[in-house]
């Protein structure tokens, strides 16, 4: 059975199928402990029936395993008034969580 979920976190919402790595806002937990999230929507692709929550499912759960805290890559923000001579440069780096989905219930 093929399971598709829609959860919610940092204020996001993320598709995700068991076994799949995905990048998420920085969550403040040590690497290889076990978190659940809030499902949204379970689904199963090959029977296409689909329970959606108001606003959670009861008592669906999805696991997920803290793979990876990190930083992206710097971007450089850059702020200019013409005609005034001020320009300003900075960079930032976004924090991120790396989680592998372990399961998902229904």
């Amino acid at each position: 059975m093929a399971t598709i979920a829609v959860i919610k976190t940092g204020g996001k919402q993320y598709k995700v199928k068991e076994g799949e790595v995905i990048k998420i806002e920085k969550l403040d937990q040590d690497v290889g402990s076990k978190i659940d999230f809030e499902v949204l929507l379970v689904a199963d692709t090959q029977s296409g029936e689909a329970q959606v929550g108001t606003p959670e499912v009861k008592g669906a759960k999805v696991e997920a395993e803290i793979v990876e805290q990190g930083r992206d890559p710097k971007i450089k923000v850059v702020k200019f008034k013409p005609k005034t001579r001020y320009k300003r440069t900075y960079g930032h780096r976004q924090p991120y969580t790396k989680v592998k989905i372990l399961k998902i219930t229904a």
